[in-house]
C-alpha cells in the first residue's frame, strides 16, 4: 500500500465485521484511497469507511479498534487530505455508547442479544486513546482546519464520561 498503511496487510480484515455487520474486506481499499486518491476520492472514501467503522455516527463495530490507527497514521501523514474529517469521524468513534447504555437499559449484557458490542466501544475508545500524541500535534498545527477538530476531539476525551458499568 505504499510508505502509509504498511500494516493494513498485517490485519485480518476478512475475519471481521464491520459497524452493519458486513466483512470488513472493503475497509483497506477505502483506507487506500485516503491515502493516495485525490482530495475529492478521499472525502468519499472517509464517508464511505465512517459508515463501516461507525455507522449513524455511534455505532461501532468488531473492525473499528482495527481501523482507528490506520485512521491516526492518516490523519498525521504530511500529505493526506481531509484531516479534518479523519479527526471528526475519530471523535464520533470516541464518543460511542450505543452498545453500554443499551446494555445498561437492559439490565447487563447478558439480557440482551449482544454480548461482544460492548468490548468493541471499549477497544475503540483506547484505540483512538493510544492515538493522542498525534492529535496533539495536529492540534498545534499551522494549519487551522486541522487545529479546531483536533483540539475539539482532546476536549471530548478529556470530558467523556466512563462507559456505563455493565
Amino acid at each position: 500500500m505504499g510508505s502509509l498503511l504498511k500494516g493494513v496487510s498485517g490485519v485480518r480484515w476478512g475475519t471481521l465485521r464491520d459497524a452493519r455487520q458486513l466483512p470488513a474486506g472493503d475497509i483497506p481499499p477505502l483506507l487506500s484511497r485516503i491515502a493516495y486518491g485525490g482530495e475529492d476520492a478521499a472525502r468519499l472514501a472517509v464517508d464511505e469507511l465512517g459508515d463501516r467503522v461507525c455507522a449513524l455516527g455511534f455505532v461501532v463495530g468488531e473492525a473499528t479498534a482495527s481501523t482507528v490507527p490506520f485512521l491516526l497514521e492518516l490523519a498525521g501523514a504530511p500529505y493526506v487530505p481531509c484531516k479534518a474529517e479523519l479527526l471528526d469521524l475519530l471523535e464520533s468513534i470516541y464518543q460511542t455508547d450505543n452498545w453500554h447504555s443499551s446494555a445498561a437499559a437492559a439490565g447487563g449484557p447478558k439480557r440482551t442479544s449482544f454480548r461482544e458490542q460492548p468490548a468493541w466501544e471499549v477497544a475503540a475508545r483506547e484505540a483512538v486513546h493510544a492515538g493522542r500524541l498525534v492529535i496533539e500535534g495536529l492540534a498545534s498545527s499551522m494549519r487551522p482546519e486541522e487545529v479546531e477538530p483536533a483540539r475539539k476531539l482532546l476536549l471530548t476525551m478529556d470530558e467523556a464520561p466512563p462507559f456505563p458499568d455493565l
